[in-house]
């Protein structure tokens, strides 16, 4: 299955980030080196319009077939519609058909070659349109509330069931960005969801999205503490 690994250059939580050295290996390594430990991956490349993040993939074993067109790489470019210019891309420069494939963000550094095949696993065995990783949520959405500017707070959920005990709530998941498979079909519709899409639960230790200083914190301490 084809990996495709997002990774523009203008981040503004944390400039320069996916090329950063997290305990000594830029972090797009981590990314690149799940792709390529994995078995049901058959080809990885990165989507960048940044060169320095294009030499470092290609040092780590990614492919950069062609940059990411300046359209595709601002603050308001829609994911979908770069993973639908690089399909339509190779597809029409090397005159094949992708049925499938697999997005792995640069920013989740401790998802594994093992929850890639996981996922994909899954995406064959349910005959899904998307498989997405989600991790739990610790803290009821029923208790999240909006913040006005003056400090007051409106509601966002119904208030009856803000009153209820943690462990009387339905358990919620939110998605954590490591690991989304696609059928091809449901991406050039513009949609991530279907009736067939289905959740890969990941544990919340291995779900760190780094857009943050605090993130990347988090994710160098669990990363020390994993070895």
């Amino acid at each position: 299955m084809l990996a495709i690994i997002p990774a523009r250059g203008g981040s503004k939580g944390l400039p320069g980030k996916n090329i950063k050295e997290l305990n000594g290996k830029p972090l797009l390594a981590y990314t690149a080196e799940a792709a390529l430990k994995s078995k049901s991956i058959t080809r990885a490349i990165i989507s960048t319009d940044d060169e320095g993040i294009a030499n470092i993939a290609i040092k780590n074993g990614l492919e950069c077939p062609f940059m990411r067109p300046n359209h595709l790489a601002t603050d308001d470019a829609k994911a979908i519609d770069v993973y639908n210019y690089t399909l339509d891309k190779i597809c029409e420069d090397e005159k094949i058909e992708i049925n499938e494939f697999v997005v792995l963000q640069p920013t989740s550094p401790l998802r594994t070659s093992i929850h890639i095949d996981e996922a994909i696993d899954l995406f064959f065995k349910k005959r899904a349109d998307s498989i997405l990783s989600y991790c739990q949520e610790h803290h009821p959405i029923s208790w999240h509330k909006y913040i006005n500017e003056n400090g007051s707070f409106d509601e966002i959920f119904d208030e009856n069931n803000q009153l209820k005990n943690r462990q009387d709530h339905r358990m919620s998941y939110f998605p954590n960005g490591a690991v989304y498979v696609f059928s091809r079909e449901l991406i050039k519709m513009k949609e991530y969801y279907s009736d067939r899409s289905y959740a890969y639960i990941m544990k919340k230790e291995d779900s760190v999205d780094i857009d943050t200083r605090f993130d990347w914190l988090i994710a160098e301490q669990l990363l020390k503490n994993s070895k």
